[in-house]
C-alpha cells in the first residue's frame, strides 16, 4: 500500500485538506464514482513470456493505439481497471493491464526463481512485458504497488515513459527511512506489516487470504460500497500459488527483515537516492491520503510537466472507485507530454 513514511505523516496530522489541483475534471466535480461497476468482465486473458514470468494480462482497445500500461496494487488485481479499460479504449488507446507476479494466472517460468516482491523486481517485470509486446514507450498508471512500480520505472527508465499517473504520488521505498519509528497513532496503520513479519502472520494470511483482503478493501476504502461479486472476481487472483510468498517478501523486504536479490542491488542503490521523476506526470490524492491529499509532501519529486488532482470521497482503489476521473487523468497526462 502507500509509502509508510507518508502514511505516517497523514495519520499523525489527523485531518484531511482541501483540494488544490490546478484543474479538477468535471467528472470528479459532479460524481467521481460515475461509471463504477458498469463492467464486470475483463475479457480474455492473454499470456506472454516476460523475463522470469509467464505473465498474464488483459488488453483493451486497438493494437495500433497509443500504449497505456496500468498496474494494480495489493490486495487487488486487474479488476481495478474493469471500467477504466473500456473508457480509454473508446479514446483509441491500447490498454495493457498485467497480473503482477503472485496474482491470477501469472506464473514463474522456473520453480527455482526466488519469489521476490521487492520494488525493482516488480518494475523489471513490467519492462520485460513491454519488451515482449514491442512497446518502446507507454503512458503508465497505477495505485498502491502499481503507483510504486510506475514511479520506479519513471525514475530509472524515463525513456520508457511517455507520461505517468500515480495515485498517492511518489511512493519509491526508502529502506533506511522505513527503519525510523513513527508516532504511535501512525504506527497503528501498519498493523498488517508487523503481522506479516511473524510466522503466525504468514500462516494467518495463507489460511485467511480472502477475508484478510476484504478487510483491507473495507479499511482502505470505507465509503466504497462494493458487493461480494465484485470482491470475489478479484479475490480469485489471490489463489495464485506464489501469492502469499510474494506478498510476505514484499512487506518484509520493506522493513529490512528479508533480503532482496543481488541482481537488483544496482537499481535499489539508485532508488535509495530518491531520484526525481522528470517525465510528464499527474498525481492523484484521495481520502485515503488524508492530510497528504493535496500532494505537497511529494510535489518536489516531479520535475517535469505536472498536475495534481484530489478526489474527495474516494478511497484507495481510485481506478475502480472513480474510473472516469482516473481515465481522464491518463488522457490528460498523455497530452502533457
Amino acid at each position: 500500500m502507500i509509502s509508510r513514511r507518508l502514511f505516517g505523516q497523514v495519520v499523525a496530522a489527523g485531518m484531511a485538506v482541501a483540494a488544490c489541483s490546478t484543474e479538477t475534471p468535471a467528472a470528479a466535480q459532479s460524481d467521481p464514482r460515475a461509471g463504477s461497476g458498469e463492467h464486470t468482465s475483463l475479457g480474455p486473458v492473454k499470456h506472454v513470456e516476460a523475463g522470469v514470468l509467464d505473465m498474464a494480462y488483459v488488453e483493451f482497445g486497438p493494437a495500433t493505439g497509443q500504449p497505456v500500461v496500468l498496474l494494480h496494487g495489493w490486495p487487488y488485481d486487474p479488476g481495478s481497471y474493469v471500467d477504466v479499460g473500456p473508457l480509454l479504449a473508446a479514446e483509441g488507446y491500447r490498454v495493457i493491464v498485467p497480473f503482477l507476479r503472485g496474482y491470477g494466472p501469472t506464473t514463474f517460468l522456473s520453480d527455482q526463481t526466488f519469489r521476490n516482491g521487492q520494488q525493482s523486481a516488480v518494475a523489471l517485470d513490467v519492462i520485460a512485458l513491454m519488451d515482449a509486446l514491442k512497446i518502446d514507450r507507454a503512458v503508465l498508471g497505477g495505485y498502491d504497488w502499481g503507483a510504486r512500480t510506475v514511479d520506479v520505472i519513471a525514475a530509472l527508465w524515463p525513456e520508457r515513459c511517455k507520461a505517468v499517473v500515480a495515485v498517492s504520488g511518489y511512493l519509491v521505498t526508502n529502506l533506511e527511512a522505513n527503519k525510523k519509528p513513527l508516532a504511535p497513532a501512525a504506527e497503528l496503520g501498519w498493523w498488517y506489516q508487523y503481522y506479516f513479519a511473524t510466522e503466525r502472520g504468514v500462516l494467518g494470511y495463507r489460511q485467511n487470504t480472502h477475508d484478510f483482503a476484504k478487510l483491507i478493501w473495507r479499511t482502505a476504502s470505507p465509503t466504497w460500497a462494493f458487493d461480494d461479486a465484485t470482491f470475489d472476481r478479484s479475490a480469485a487472483s489471490f489463489d495464485n500459488p506464489d501469492h502469499v510468498d510474494v506478498v510476505i517478501h514484499n512487506y518484509r523486504w520493506r522493513q529490512s527483515l528479508a533480503p532482496g536479490e543481488p541482481r537488483y542491488d544496482e537499481y535499489e542503490r539508485k532508488l535509495a537516492t530518491a531520484p526525481p521523476i522528470s517525465v510528464p506526470a499527474i498525481t492523484i490524492g484521495s481520502d485515503f491520503d488524508g492530510a497528504a491529499a493535496d500532494g505537497r509532501p511529494y510535489r518536489a519529486m516531479f520535475t517535469g510537466a505536472y498536475d495534481h488532482r484530489v478526489l474527495a470521497g474516494i478511497g484507495h482503489n481510485v481506478p475502480q472507485e472513480a474510473p472516469k476521473p482516473f481515465a481522464h487523468a491518463v488522457v490528460d497526462a498523455d497530452h502533457l507530454s
